[in-house]
């Protein structure tokens, strides 16, 4: 019988993916959202700057299976100006990001245009439509280096402005409110 405990949280702006702060920033931690048993753990995380769906859990072996490169992430990236079909073709082959100090090339992925998706006014603004046009993609990696994203949205000239991971593999964000933590019997 599985003792362990998996939870998902809608994580806002602003939040570290952490439950101790290692450089005592005024940020919040994972913690101030619900009291999740000892040795529960963030199964990958996303930066301060991200939002969206993360995963917790006590079972280690869970949490190895996720970050496995064969769960697919899904984000929602709202760029700085109006991505066209060619560079979203791009992010699809494989763009040249830094990683560790060296060059990388991304793996393939899934990406395309929507629409602006519903969700909050994030907590601190973005910027002003003053600034010029921005545009919404969907991006789908099997893989996860320190900000890729954001590098690769970078790399084909379209800063990322806002970040939003709205799915892991089967577990969809849907309905959950900013902040909110929902227990959950298992994941797959």
């Amino acid at each position: 019988m599985d003792h362990h405990r998996h939870f998902i949280l809608h994580k806002p702006f602003g939040t570290i993916s952490q439950f101790v702060n290692p450089h005592k920033r005024k940020k919040k931690l994972l913690g101030e959202f619900f009291k999740f048993p000892e040795k529960t753990m963030a199964i990958g995380r996303l930066d301060v700057n991200s939002e969206g769906l993360l995963l917790l859990t006590t079972d280690g072996k869970v949490s190895e299976y996720i970050r496995g490169r064969k769960v697919e992430k899904e984000y929602y990236v709202q760029v700085d100006g109006c991505i066209k079909q060619e560079e979203i073709n791009r992010l699809i082959k494989g763009v040249e990001i830094g990683f560790d100090g060296k060059k990388y090339i991304t793996k393939n992925c899934k990406s395309s245009l929507i629409s602006t998706p519903f969700f909050k006014d994030r907590t601190q603004k973005i910027r002003d439509d003053r600034h010029g046009p921005t545009s919404w993609i969907s991006i789908t990696l099997t893989e996860g280096k320190f900000r890729q994203v954001r590098k690769m949205t970078a790399a084909v000239g379209f800063p990322t402005l806002r970040l939003i991971r709205v799915r892991i593999d089967t577990i969809m964000l849907e309905s959950l409110k900013l902040g909110e933590v929902k227990e959950v019997v298992r994941f797959f």
